[in-house]
């Protein structure tokens, strides 16, 4: 029987105050103490999100597996990397406050003089585990959907099967990415995506690099992040759409963790009024 092994990477920072979201306090009212927790809220529902997609695909392929030995088998794993090396156990202590997770948590640390090394690095030191794809989403991504995450391997485990290994990806609502994944064997790199002093959004970064190698690619549908307060006001916005669809949609993830504490500090989204009419006349009179 054949095996391979996916990963799910979460990269980030520990939601430390004054090191976490720092333009949230920069652009609004909050403090670091109150960023930090909303990061730490993102954070727990963003893993818990990708934890059920992980073993919904593991119980899949299990149950094909079983009805035929000639199948694939497929171990899905979840890693947070992080850095400094003491910001592990700070990590560590993070996800064991509510513990325990319903996946073993596989930590690492990475390194490197830019955020495209340390991206690098992370998917090295994976890569390097035996695994076949890693498929990396931020922490700071509350509202990203659960197909995302399936599709993304989905999309990577066809472009190896067709002989051609891809990429898969999601933009933010910057230009940047959401959503990054990729196999060992695919020609690409993080190197001048993020860390770039000419101008050029990470998004393009990567279609250039696509290009440049003729690397087979698929595009999922935008996901923000949140960074300033505009970012929250979206997100917090498109949550309580999300809590209310989820009374008759099936499947969908509610961030809850999140929305608990948008409605316990009792935050409030709001826009100018908008007293603009629609010129149509003949529709208008």
């Amino acid at each position: 029987m054949a095996e391979k092994k996916h990963a799910l990477l979460l990269f980030s920072k520990p939601p430390v105050p004054g090191m976490v979201k720092t333009r949230l306090v920069a652009s609004g009212p909050f403090s670091d103490e109150q960023a930090a927790e909303f990061f730490k809220r993102s954070l727990f529902d963003v893993s818990e999100l990708c934890m059920q997609v992980l073993l919904e695909l593991q119980a899949e392929n299990d149950a094909l597996v079983e009805s035929d030995p000639k199948a694939t088998k497929i171990t899905y794993d979840f890693f947070v990397s992080t850095t400094p090396a003491e910001n592990v156990e700070v990590m560590k202590a993070t996800y064991d406050e509510i513990g325990p997770w319903p996946m073993e948590i596989h930590y690492i640390t990475d390194k490197g003089a830019t955020f495209d090394d340390h991206f690098d690095d992370a998917f090295a030191q994976i890569f390097a585990l035996g695994y076949e794809s890693i498929v990396s989403v931020g922490g700071d991504i509350p509202t990203m959907p659960r197909s995302h995450v399936s599709q993304a391997f989905g999309w990577l485990d066809y472009y190896q099967a067709l002989g051609t290994p891809g990429f898969v990806q999601a933009p933010c609502q910057e230009c940047g990415t959401s959503l990054v994944g990729f196999s060992y064997n695919t020609p690409i790199d993080h190197q001048g995506v993020y860390y770039n002093t000419g101008g050029r959004p990470a998004l393009d970064g990567y279609v250039e690099k696509l290009q440049d190698k003729n690397i087979p690619s698929a595009f999922l549908s935008p996901v923000s992040d949140v960074d300033e307060m505009t970012d929250l006001a979206h997100t917090v916005s498109c949550i309580r759409a999300i809590a209310e669809a989820a009374k008759a949609q099936p499947g969908i993830y509610v961030p809850q963790r999140v929305l608990d504490w948008v409605d316990f500090i009792g935050l409030r989204i709001t826009t100018p009024p908008n007293d603009n009419h629609d010129p149509r006349q003949y529709i208008d009179e």
